[in-house]
């Protein structure tokens, strides 16, 4: 059975996954707006890899009212867009219907399936409703960690840069034959891809870093080099991770590095650009409260005192604020 994928985000990684899948023979639909939906329309989803351009027929929308019911919707928006995209899943789903949510942060389903979490599991943060759960139940969330790195070249044009690696698993911890097939479709578009037992370890190791180098970065218009060859910077961002290891920990999602050794790793990749940075060049919204609030906010619920997050959220939480057009 050909399986049905609907795509919200045509950005870098919505737009590679789209058009990974699309080669793969599945029935790709995209959401998607302005010049990026007039692009796909015209030549489908373009990606640049490998030294080769190819072009990959989707079925490009303005809106999932324009959709059937869906075997997986998959989303690569940024933090402060999902809450309304969530939203407008109801055309899309009935209950076989699973979300991959290839995104960045703390989502706001992390504490569902922790043994180790407390009590109250709704991030105000992410979630200040407390009902995106009522929207899409955990039961049908894929969470994705995304080790790729891709650009936009231009509307509906993507460029692999570098890696090729997706890990997904489900809340509860169980690998479902349902995920296992989505792994499968990942897998044959061309993905590098792991099944794990314990994704929100795997979402907590990411987030260990972008916690720190994506605000910063936003803070100071620094390139990562930059801020992890400045001494004082450097042990901040190592002060943040450590508080971030002691609250992982208390969850059960515990970090086998010190805060030197993960800086270390990342400034061998040399001088480069953040997400976060992009964005305030750019005058988009700033994902932070996926990114920082969630740790914060955790922090408070474990009744843990976390004096280097608390200033790094309250310093990109102003920036947010103060760069919003009113």
């Amino acid at each position: 059975m050909v399986m049905r994928v609907c795509v919200y985000g045509a950005g870098a990684i919505g737009g590679l996954i789209a058009a990974r899948l699309s080669r793969t023979g599945a029935s790709v639909s995209v959401v998607a707006r302005g010049d990026t939906l007039e692009a796909l329309q015209r030549q489908g989803v373009g990606i640049v890899e490998g030294g080769k351009t190819g072009f990959h027929p989707v079925h490009a929308v303005a809106g999932a009212d324009q959709l059937g019911v869906q075997d997986l919707i998959v989303v690569a928006v940024k933090q402060p867009a999902l809450n309304a995209v969530l939203k407008q899943f109801g055309p899309l789903m009935d209950a076989n219907t699973r979300v991959l949510l290839a995104m960045n942060g703390v989502p706001w389903w992390f504490l569902d399936g922790l043994p180790d979490a407390p009590s109250d599991t709704v991030l105000r943060c992410v979630d200040p409703q407390g009902d995106l759960r009522r929207h899409l139940p955990s039961r049908q969330v894929l969470g994705c960690v995304v080790h790729l790195s891709a650009a936009i070249e231009s509307p509906g044009m993507v460029r692999l840069n570098s890696g090729n690696r997706l890990i997904i698993g489900e809340p509860c911890g169980e690998i479902s034959t349902v995920t296992r097939a989505v792994a499968e479709l990942l897998e044959a578009g061309g993905f590098e891809v792991e099944l794990s037992a314990g994704i929100q370890r795997d979402i907590w190791y990411k987030l260990w870093g972008n916690m720190t180098m994506n605000p910063v970065s936003a803070l100071t218009r620094a390139t990562t080099d930059s801020m992890l060859d400045d001494p004082l910077v450097n042990r901040f961002c190592c002060n943040v991770m450590q508080e971030a290891a002691g609250i992982g920990r208390a969850i059960g999602c515990g970090v086998d590095q010190t805060p030197e050794q993960r800086n270390a790793t990342t400034r061998k990749l040399g001088a480069f650009k953040t997400s976060m940075l992009q964005d305030v060049e750019a005058g988009r919204a700033l994902e932070y409260e996926a990114l920082v609030g969630t740790v914060y906010e955790l922090a408070g619920k474990l009744g843990q005192e976390v004096p280097n997050i608390s200033t790094l959220y309250g310093l990109i939480r102003l920036l947010a604020r103060s760069a919003t057009p009113t």
